[in-house]
C-alpha cells in the first residue's frame, strides 16, 4: 500500500461551540476524563515543541503530570528541552487520541513549578525512576550504555529509598496557555475545530475554525 493511500474517515463524534465549557482548562479536563474512561493508550502523552537557539523547532513526547492553571510536566533542567526553554519560554503542546478521533493543541509560555511541587512529585515516583533522575546526563553524548549501568549502581549505593533526594537539576515546568484548539474528526475531512484565544483583558474568546 502506498503511504498516500492511507486514510480514515472519522465519524465517532461531533463538536460545536454550544458543547464546550467557557474555560478551556475545564474543557480539557472533560475530554481528558472521557479519554481515561475510553482507556486511551498513554492518555497523558503529549508532544512538546520548543525552539532551538538557531530558530528551528524541536519536538518530543513527554508525559502530562498535572492540570491546574496550566499543564505540568517534569524533566531534567539541563536537557536539550531545558536549555531550549531557558532560551525561548514559549511552547506548543499536542495531544492526539486516535481512539476518540480527537486532538488538542495548546500554546503558551513556560514557567518552572515551585521547588516544593518538584519535591513532592519526585518523592511520589518509584525508587528506580528517582535513581534515573540522578543517573542520566540527559541529551548529552555517552560512549555506551555501560556508563549508565555503572552510574546507577553508584547512585544506589549512595541513596536508599529512605534517603534519596531530588537533584537540583531535575524538576517541573508549567505551561500557562493563551491559545487552545479542540479538534474532533468528522467525515469528508470536514472536521470540527473549536478555538480558544485569551484576549488582553484575560477573557477567553471562542470561535469555530474552518477545517
Amino acid at each position: 500500500m502506498k503511504i498516500s493511500d492511507i486514510r480514515i474517515d472519522y465519524s465517532l463524534k461531533s463538536l460545536d461551540i454550544s458543547d464546550v465549557q467557557t474555560s478551556p482548562i475545564e474543557q480539557f479536563k472533560k475530554w481528558f476524563n472521557e479519554a481515561i474512561d475510553s482507556k486511551v493508550l498513554e492518555v497523558n502523552a503529549m508532544t512538546l515543541s520548543t525552539i532551538k537557539e538557531n530558530g528551528r523547532p524541536n519536538s518530543r513526547v513527554v508525559l502530562l503530570k498535572g492540570v491546574d492553571s496550566g499543564f505540568v510536566f517534569f524533566t531534567n533542567y539541563k536537557s536539550a528541552k531545558g536549555r531550549e526553554l531557558d532560551h525561548q519560554p514559549y511552547v506548543a503542546l499536542n495531544f492526539y487520541w486516535a481512539e476518540l478521533e480527537r486532538q488538542i493543541r495548546i500554546l503558551g509560555r513556560i514557567e518552572k513549578v515551585s521547588e516544593k511541587e518538584s519535591d513532592e512529585y519526585f518523592h511520589s515516583r518509584p525508587y528506580a525512576s528517582q535513581i534515573g533522575a540522578w543517573v542520566s546526563p540527559q541529551s548529552e553524548p555517552i560512549p555506551n550504555r555501560d556508563i549508565l549501568v555503572q552510574k546507577e549502581e553508584e547512585v544506589k549505593e549512595k541513596f536508599s529509598p529512605e534517603t534519596i533526594k531530588r537533584p537540583e537539576h531535575w524538576g517541573g515546568y508549567r505551561v500557562i496557555p493563551d491559545e487552545l484548539e479542540f479538534w474532533q474528526g468528522r467525515p469528508s475531512r470536514l472536521h470540527d475545530r473549536i478555538h480558544y484565544q485569551l484576549d488582553k483583558s484575560g477573557n477567553w474568546i471562542i470561535n469555530r475554525l474552518a477545517p
